[in-house]
């Protein structure tokens, strides 16, 4: 089985592109909402929210287990990988493949306050010194997303607020570095003009998931569809509507 958590309903997009790759294996995903987010927490805070979710799953017999968060991958993947003898895949913003493909040499980076102020993030960003990296925090979006807010007007106002001064210094990639993000892509796409390239993880993620298990023999051999559960320790209408009403939406504390 292959778990994954994450601060919340965001990292359903990243279970999403793992589902669509690896149809045949099982899935738990963890929505920490109760916590959620992730963004504001001390790195210790992170560390151990992050160990509590893991051990969860691996008392559900997880054989590998994705930090679909953005936050507790730069924050807490390290002391995770240190900790316990399970695979751990963690999430990063795709400012690789935004960097090396940049004609403007401007990248908009859309990321919560705990990714673009961690050593991980500025890490990355340092590798590619003829570009420059437009930060912007994104303030309240994932609560708005958490409260089943995402096509709400507060949202427009905000996206408008944080992407326009991006556009006014000419990036042509926008990276978005929290896995909640994904899901505002269409708003986001009517705000930027259409040169802009949107880049998300979730594709890459699904193929090193599928890449780690191959490599340790841990590939599902069963020809029948894989189960999916999702478990939240908030209220799960919000994560019902993200993954479909063909998928069992539970409510737990953990």
């Amino acid at each position: 089985m292959i778990g994954i958590f994450d601060s919340g309903v965001g990292g359903a997009s990243i279970w999403k592109q793992i589902h669509d790759l690896l149809p045949n294996e099982n899935t738990i995903y963890l929505a920490d909402s109760k916590n959620a987010p992730y963004g504001y927490k001390t790195k210790e805070e992170i560390i151990a929210l992050s160990q509590k979710n893991t051990e969860y799953l691996l008392n559900l017999n997880a054989k590998i287990i994705v930090v679909a968060c953005n936050t507790a991958t730069t924050n807490a993947i390290k002391e995770l990988r240190e900790k316990y003898k399970v695979a751990f895949i963690g999430i990063e913003p795709a400012i690789k493949p935004a960097a090396l493909n940049s004609k403007t040499h401007k990248v908009g980076v859309l990321a919560t306050q705990g990714t673009i102020n961690s050593k991980l993030f500025h890490n990355s960003i340092s590798n590619f010194s003829q570009v420059e990296f437009v930060e912007q925090i994104g303030h309240n979006l994932v609560q708005l997303i958490e409260s089943g807010q995402i096509n709400s007007q507060k949202m427009n106002e905000l996206l408008h607020q944080y992407l326009q001064p991006m556009i006014e210094q000419n990036i042509d990639f926008l990276v978005l570095g929290c896995t909640h993000y994904p899901y505002l892509i269409p708003q986001i796409r009517k705000i930027l003009p259409k040169h802009i390239q949107i880049l998300d993880s979730g594709k890459a993620v699904a193929k090193q998931v599928k890449n780690v298990l191959e490599q340790n023999k841990l590939l599902s051999d069963s020809t029948q569809k894989g189960t999916a559960v999702f478990y939240t320790n908030a209220d799960k209408a919000v994560l019902q509507s993200l993954v479909g009403e063909g998928f069992l939406v539970e409510k737990r504390e953990f």
